[in-house]
């Protein structure tokens, strides 16, 4: 839908995936040793840095391409990029409930 000129389209896709595989394998340990905080907050820690560089490529570098766009699907392209950042936050704050000492079914309805 945005047009990210052809030679940078394979390197942002490329990018945006590994940034992705690396957030979830880095998140995944914490989900298995949540019984030790420490650990949960240090593996959280370490998955929100391929998560903030992808926010960053949506926001910034996407926010650039949508500027290319014509003004009339300008709009619809700011509010898809928006309603995407909103429903990514729920990646960090689903897991920081755990990692703020929720437990049982408290966690499970949380999450």
């Amino acid at each position: 839908v945005i047009d990210v000129p052809q030679g940078e389209k394979h390197s942002l896709m490329a990018r945006l995936g590994i940034a992705a595989v690396l957030m979830i394998c880095a998140g995944y340990p914490g989900e298995l040793l949540d019984d030790n905080i420490r650990v949960r907050w240090l593996w959280f820690s370490v998955s929100m840095v391929p998560f903030l560089y992808i926010m960053f490529s949506l926001v910034i570098e996407l926010g650039d391409a949508t500027e290319r766009q014509p003004e009339e699907i300008q709009y619809w392209l700011v509010a898809a990029r928006v309603l995407t950042v909103v429903s990514w936050l729920t990646y960090p704050a689903i897991y920081l409930g755990k990692c703020l000492g929720l437990r049982g079914p408290k966690a499970v309805c949380f999450e």
